[in-house]
């Protein structure tokens, strides 16, 4: 009854600037996902460095509405999408 009529929320705090963060699930959500900011990193691509913009994103489930390995997938899925891979 305590996490009945939840949904799933997004909370962006990288517009003022938070590179990383830990959100907390407001009841009765089943899970709450955080958004820093973009920014432009170093990464390794086949073998070379380059410049990428990359965000941090972090998923807190509630583990009575999702297992943490659906969390992980989901994120997994997301990352896919945002990098333009196919899901």
């Amino acid at each position: 009854e305590d996490i009945s009529g939840g949904a799933f929320t997004v909370s962006n705090l990288g517009m003022f600037g938070v590179s990383q963060f830990t959100a907390i699930i407001n009841p009765p959500m089943g899970a709450i996902l955080a958004l820093g900011k973009g920014e432009q990193r170093v990464v390794v691509r086949d073998g070379e460095t380059a410049v990428a913009t990359l965000m941090t994103a972090t998923l807190s489930c509630d583990h009575r509405v999702i297992d943490g390995a659906v969390g992980a997938a989901f994120l997994a899925a997301l990352n896919d999408v945002i990098s333009g891979l196919e899901p």
